[in-house]
């Protein structure tokens, strides 16, 4: 099976949050978004972009976690912390340079965005991709990647891994395409 990627192509968000919808659904959730789909700039446009963990190769939340709570799956997703480990300090929260880990006060326990890993292991989309009407979120193939990275370049469309403003991580697994609204989504950071 050929290794899959989470790829989200900003300008499609329409707002509709079926992403939201739908990651509480997935298996393990508990009924909880682990994502969120954020307003650019109100005032400006109705422009809107869904946030997700990037799952980075080399996690901020995972290397300030003590207990080693954060494991990273062989499919590079970035999981939520263990339940039998995690005990609740809350480094990942403050680490992560994306503001993605939130906790939960009540389980004393952090939790995020994990691609749907019951799901992506076995090359099923996760929920989000899955209901996406307007392909914003796209579960595909390395190839694939190659070929839309091409033709966005060729387009004069731009590539957050190319963009990438400083101190926030670097490699990760899901790739992100912003042409059109890249000057809104620095103002983000």
């Amino acid at each position: 099976m050929a290794k899959q990627v989470l790829y989200i192509e900003m300008d499609n968000c329409i707002g509709c949050r079926s992403c939201l919808a739908a990651c509480t659904q997935c298996g393990g959730h508990d009924n909880r978004n682990r994502n969120y789909v954020m307003d650019v700039d109100p005032l400006q446009t109705r422009q809107t972009i869904p946030l997700m963990c990037l799952h980075c190769v080399n996690p901020a939340c995972a290397r300030s976690c003590p207990a080693q709570a954060i494991q990273i799956a062989d499919n590079g997703a970035v999981l939520s912390a263990l339940v039998e480990k995690c005990i609740g300090c809350q480094n990942c929260t403050i680490a992560c340079p994306y503001g993605i880990p939130k906790f939960d006060q009540e389980q004393n326990l952090m939790y995020k965005c994990d691609l749907c890993y019951d799901r992506s292991k076995e090359g099923i989309p996760p929920m989000c991709a899955s209901v996406c009407p307007t392909n914003t979120l796209q579960w595909i193939t390395e190839s694939e990647l190659a070929e839309k990275q091409a033709v966005h370049k060729l387009a004069g469309g731009k590539w957050l891994a190319s963009q990438r403003p400083e101190p926030l991580e670097g490699e990760t697994n899901v790739k992100i395409s912003l042409p059109g609204i890249l000057q809104g989504v620095q103002k983000l950071f």
